[in-house]
């Protein structure tokens, strides 16, 4: 099938080219994209559109003068879950510390539920995906914690996306924990439960996988049992993640760079060290604003990074526990209103750096070669989405050429 889309108000391209606009969102005024059989081939003037039609024809879709967008890219979610942590949000809205332990509550309820009931609930999640504009996501697992569980997991994301993270490397799960042999020492019960994921769990999950993660912070994984398993993840033939430096200043941000990670996810607390070992790497560093949203934590410093030369993706870390949201425009009005980004770098994040994240070439943007991915803004402007927040202003949204919202 062709479409065209036409009579585009303004089109963010994020394809930088002599004459246009907004530097790297490489912006187009009166323009039109021409999409065939599921890829862009034309960008240019809507004036000229007409003349772009295959003999075959195409669909023509006139937007009325609506801003066009690539796709976001969400690069961080965790979809495949049981149950909620409603109870553990208000406790902490009332003063209660976040602390990666509360995910334990989110094992029992996700081990207790059917492949059919995680099924159906992860279907609703990307429904609300493409109706806010997304349509490239990575889903973690991390919420079984269990040969059997984790593999499901795994499984059932993939039957959704292709961007699939194994994250055995959670949290250590309470039966380890609470395991006499280890005599309530923390480090030992996560030595004994690494060596389980980096051996049947690992086998079990990599086919269905494309990355590794590891949560390298305190409560969950020190830097000696996350390296294990990252270099484990990465022997199977895994690319590696890394969750790091989200509670505190610690050793995730190095190791990632180190270890050629795609990404690192949340760089809340970051040394000098730490900005200068990313600026010089490929690693992308992947905020989560609605992490610190939900958990009243600082939030990361995005003018930090952007200034010392870092790439920056913005992602919606959808979880039951620190941030139950979908919506990429909620996490951009808040990283330009609370993180020092501008409208324009926080767009270009999540979409082409979302796809860096993931180290995808055919997403992200919108020029000939790459899906014909993209959202129609209900404005005149990619500036509303930081501009009006918690307003719906996703009008529709088209993955590979075809409406999904």
């Amino acid at each position: 099938m062709n479409t065209l889309i036409t009579n585009i108000g303004e089109l963010v391209t994020n394809d930088e080219q002599p004459g246009r606009e907004g530097g790297l969102l490489g912006i187009v005024r009166d323009a039109a994209v021409l999409v065939e059989h599921g890829v862009v081939t034309w960008v240019g003037p809507s004036a000229d559109a007409a003349a772009q039609v295959p003999a075959s024809g195409a669909e023509i879709v006139d937007v009325g003068g609506r801003a066009v967008i690539p796709g976001f890219v969400d690069s961080h979610t965790h979809l495949v879950f049981g149950g909620d942590r409603a109870e553990e949000f208000a406790a902490r809205m009332a003063g209660r510390r976040y602390e990666a332990g509360g995910i334990r509550s989110t094992v029992a309820a996700t081990r207790a539920a059917t492949d059919d009931e995680l099924r159906a609930r992860l279907a609703g999640f990307v429904a609300e995906l493409h109706a806010q504009g997304t349509t490239t996501f990575e889903i973690k697992s991390g919420y079984g914690l269990s040969v059997a569980d984790e593999e499901r997991l795994v499984r059932l994301a993939r039957e959704v996306t292709p961007e699939v993270t194994f994250l055995g490397a959670h949290v250590v799960p309470f039966e380890f924990r609470e395991d006499p042999r280890f005599d309530g020492d923390p480090v030992a019960a996560g030595d004994a439960y690494v060596e389980v994921v980096v051996g049947e769990m690992l086998d079990a999950c990599a086919p269905h996988s494309r990355w590794v993660d590891a949560f390298c912070e305190r409560g969950a994984f020190t830097p000696a049992q996350s390296r294990r398993v990252l270099e484990a993840g990465r022997a199977a033939g895994l690319g590696v993640r890394v969750h790091g430096n989200q509670l505190g200043e610690g050793e995730g941000v190095r190791l990632a760079v180190e270890l050629g990670a795609a990404s690192v996810d949340h760089c809340t607390f970051l040394s000098d060290a730490d900005v200068t070992a990313l600026a010089s790497s490929d690693t992308v560093a992947t905020l989560l604003p609605g992490v610190e949203f939900s958990t009243r934590q600082p939030y990361p410093d995005a003018r930090r990074l952007i200034d010392a030369g870092v790439t920056v993706a913005l992602a919606s870390d959808c979880n039951p526990g620190s941030s139950f949201t979908s919506s990429m425009p909620f996490c951009i009005a808040v990283a330009v209103r609370d993180m020092g980004m501008t409208p324009a770098e926080a767009v270009w994040a999540s979409t082409a750096g979302g796809a860096l994240a993931l180290r995808r070439d055919d997403v992200g943007a919108l020029r000939p070669g790459l899906r014909g991915d993209l959202a129609v803004l209900d404005a005149p402007s990619h500036v509303h989405l930081a501009y009006r927040p918690g307003v719906p202003l996703i009008a529709s949204t088209w993955a590979g050429g075809a409406r999904v919202a």
